[in-house]
């Protein structure tokens, strides 16, 4: 499935390199470990077992620059995804953010920051736990806009931005979006 040398997305951890497989001695059991390295923090190094389908179902492959314009395009017509009962809400939203589907996490992030404009117009902030929610969505995506495509953080949302406008005044013109 993924071979070292890699970039991949690992759960909570962001995008990592698999920079080798090892065989580590843990409790006199000898066997096959991954070796990680976060990309974007050059201090920590993660080790899970080869075979261990809980932390391989934590791997996943990296969006392509195609996955990624096309995520964008997708941006102004996704749905919201806002649930009123909190427990459910932070059940639902943990999910997506353990998920591969990043159509999901940008309807997250378009969901909470819909709900922060409409409470603040009404002089009220998110709950401390969407507020979470939202940070740790836009990191994890963020982060792979930043790796694919080359740019810094504070580019992401003019690029978003102007990508957005690019799409709608083709849309208006009769152009195919490509």
């Amino acid at each position: 499935m993924f071979s070292v040398g890699d970039n991949i997305i690992y759960g909570n951890h962001g995008i990592c390199k698999i920079e080798g497989i090892q065989d580590m001695t843990i409790d006199s059991n000898t066997r096959p470990y991954y070796v990680l390295k976060p990309v974007f923090e050059n201090s920590s190094t993660i080790y899970f077992p080869v075979g261990n389908e809980t932390a391989e179902q934590k791997m996943r492959r990296i969006l392509s620059v195609e996955e990624i314009y096309s995520l964008i395009r997708e941006m102004p017509d996704g749905d919201t995804i806002w649930i009123e009962n909190e427990n459910e809400r932070k059940e639902f939203y943990r999910n997506i953010l353990s998920g591969s589907d990043r159509s999901a996490l940008v309807k997250l992030i378009k969901t909470l920051h819909l709900r922060e404009q409409d409470l603040k117009s009404l002089g009220r902030k998110l709950y401390a736990s969407d507020e979470k929610f939202l940070k740790d969505a836009e990191k994890s995506l963020y982060d792979e806009f930043v790796f694919v495509l080359d740019i810094k953080r504070e580019e992401i949302i003019p690029f978003i931005t102007e990508q957005i406008e690019i799409n709608t005044n083709k849309q208006e013109e009769g152009d195919e979006i490509v």
